[in-house]
C-alpha cells in the first residue's frame, strides 16, 4: 500500500516513515514547497503525482496561542486546506484518514468524550480543526476523522522532550495538575494509522468510515505526566526535576486549555479492533530513545 501524507516535518509524519519501514507500506511524505495548504490549487496535483492508495492528512496549523491572533491563517490551513487534500482523495478516488484534536471539546464534561458528544471549542485553534472536520466529510465520503490528543514523540517539538530539556538546567518544575487527557504517542498513532488504512482499502463498508478517538489507554494530568517523565528519565541515568502542581489559573496562555481532555476510544477499538498501548508504557520508550538520541 502506498500511502501519501501530507506534511513532511511533524511528529506523526515522521513516525509514519519510521513504523512503515517495518512493514510492507509504503510512506511518501510530502510537504511545503511542493504541497502547502495555505495554496490550495498547488494540493491535487502534488497529490496525483504521488500516485497514492490512500492519504493521510496530518499537516495541520498547531500553533494554539498564536492561532489567537493568526485566525486567517488558521482557517486557511485547518479548513480550506484539509478541504482541498479531501476533495483531491474524492477526485483521486482513494480513502483519506485525517487527524484531529481533543480541542474540538470544551473540556466541562466530568468523564471521557465519546465521539457522539457535542462539540464546543474554547478557542480558534479547536474552531479551525472543527470546521476542518466538516470541509473533509463534505469533500469526500470515504474518509476518517481520528481525533487524538496530547501528542509527544522522539521528533519535533512536544511536552515531553521539554519536560527533559528543562529539567537539564532546573531542580524544580511548575507544571499544570488540573489539565486530565490522555498522553497519546505518535509512534503508536502511526501503528494505529497504518491498520485503519489497511482496513479502509480492503473494505468500503460506511461503518468504518466517520470520526473515531485514538488515543494512549489511560489518562493523567500533566504534573503526574511530568513526574512519570522524571521517573523514567532517572532510571535510565537522564535528567529529573521536581514537580510543583500548580493551577491553570498559575499559568495562563493566550489560548484556553480543556480542563478535560480524555477521549474515549471504544469505538475504534469496537470497530477496528486498534486499541493503543498504555501511556506509561510509550512513554518510557520514548524517553528512552530521546535519550539515546541525545547521547549519539
Amino acid at each position: 500500500m502506498r500511502i501519501v501524507v501530507t506534511g513532511s516535518q511533524g511528529q506523526v509524519v515522521q513516525s509514519l516513515i519510521k513504523r512503515a519501514r517495518d512493514s510492507k507500506d509504503e510512506v511518501v511524505a510530502i510537504g511545503r514547497p511542493i504541497l502547502d495548504l495555505a495554496d490550495p490549487a498547488r494540493i491535487f496535483p502534488a497529490l496525483e503525482a504521488a500516485a497514492p492508495d490512500l492519504i493521510v492528512s496530518a499537516a495541520a496549523y498547531t500553533a494554539v496561542d498564536r492561532a489567537e491572533e493568526e485566525v486567517d491563517a488558521a482557517y486557511a490551513v485547518n479548513v480550506a486546506g484539509a478541504g482541498a487534500v479531501a476533495q483531491a482523495a474524492s477526485a483521486l478516488g482513494v480513502p483519506i484518514i485525517h487527524l484531529s484534536t481533543d480541542y474540538v471539546f470544551n473540556g466541562r464534561k466530568d468523564a471521557p468524550y465519546l465521539e457522539s458528544d457535542p462539540t464546543d471549542p474554547l478557542g480558534v485553534y479547536g474552531g479551525s480543526k472543527l470546521a476542518g472536520e466538516a470541509a473533509v466529510q463534505a469533500a469526500c465520503a470515504n474518509s476518517i476523522i481520528l481525533r487524538t490528543a496530547w501528542v509527544y514523540s522522539p521528533f519535533g517539538h512536544n511536552f515531553v522532550k521539554t519536560m527533559l530539556r528543562l529539567a537539564a538546567g532546573r531542580d524544580e518544575l511548575g507544571v499544570v495538575a488540573d489539565q486530565w487527557g490522555n498522553p497519546t504517542s505518535a509512534l503508536d498513532i502511526a501503528d494505529g494509522i497504518l491498520a485503519v488504512a489497511r482496513n479502509l482499502v480492503a473494505d468500503p463498508s460506511p461503518h468504518l468510515r466517520g470520526i473515531f478517538h485514538m488515543t494512549g489507554a489511560g489518562a493523567t494530568h500533566w504534573a503526574d505526566f511530568a513526574t512519570a517523565i522524571f521517573a523514567a528519565s532517572g532510571r535510565l541515568g537522564g535528567p529529573s526535576a521536581r514537580v510543583k502542581a500548580i493551577t491553570t489559573a498559575e499559568y495562563p496562555t493566550p489560548a484556553p486549555r480543556p480542563a478535560n481532555s480524555r477521549l474515549d476510544c471504544g469505538k475504534l477499538e469496537s470497530v477496528y479492533g486498534v486499541r493503543l498501548p498504555a501511556w506509561e508504557i510509550s512513554m518510557a520508550d520514548v524517553v528512552e530513545r530521546v535519550l539515546g538520541e541525545a547521547k549519539s
